[in-house]
């Protein structure tokens, strides 16, 4: 069964952190590359960070230097940790495979504001 529940958002202020995690099912984690993606309202859907299989990452410039992706391989779990988190931000998350397959799950909102 194809899964992918995506939690660890909320609000925070401009330059706070957050943590997002994804649980994926094996069929979308295992020996795939991941991706972090997100939606703002009124745009695209965008991708912010991928990770490979091995650990290699890339990111989008808008989130260099700020954001890390990583996974745990044990645990078919992809994170996003968030810093110094800006207004421009603020969107719906997502996790998928990369490059990303029909499915998405559900999200998890981010909104930065103070």
């Amino acid at each position: 069964q194809v899964q992918l529940v995506e939690s660890g958002g909320g609000l925070v202020q401009p330059g706070g952190s957050l943590r997002l995690s994804c649980a994926a099912s094996r069929s979308i984690f295992s020996l795939n590359s991941m991706g972090w993606y997100r939606q703002a309202p009124g745009k695209q859907r965008e991708l912010v960070a991928r990770i490979g299989s091995g650990g290699s990452t890339g990111y989008a410039d808008s989130v260099k230097g700020r954001f890390t992706i990583s996974r745990d391989n044990a645990k078919n779990t992809v994170y996003l940790q968030m810093n110094n988190l800006k207004p421009e931000d603020t969107a719906v998350y997502y996790c998928n495979s990369f490059p990303p397959r029909d499915y998405w799950g559900q999200g998890t909102q981010v909104t930065v504001s103070s």
